[in-house]
């Protein structure tokens, strides 16, 4: 337990982000899941829409530092690219 202030003050700042983080990585593995589900159901309108959105959410948490940003241009790419073999 923080015996000192600005230690008490950083442990509250920390829940905080702690929470913060955990509801956007949330949002994002959601995003994910959406558009590998509609990949499964071989829906590519689907599939494609909730690219866009999932790019955009993985970008966000990229510039976030929720995850590294090569981490999630990889994400998006096999996204992309599983997409694109549904449409051949």
């Amino acid at each position: 337990m923080a015996n000192v202030p600005s230690a008490e003050k950083r442990d509250r700042q920390n829940k905080k982000t702690n929470l913060r983080n955990r509801q956007a990585r949330s949002n994002l593995r959601s995003a994910v899941k959406e558009v590998t589900t509609s990949i499964t159901e071989k829906n590519a309108d689907k599939a494609k829409s909730s690219l866009q959105k999932a790019s955009s959410v993985l970008a966000k948490a990229a510039n976030k530092h929720l995850v590294h940003k090569k981490n999630a241009a990889r994400k998006v790419s096999r996204l992309a690219k599983k997409i694109n073999a549904l449409k051949k």
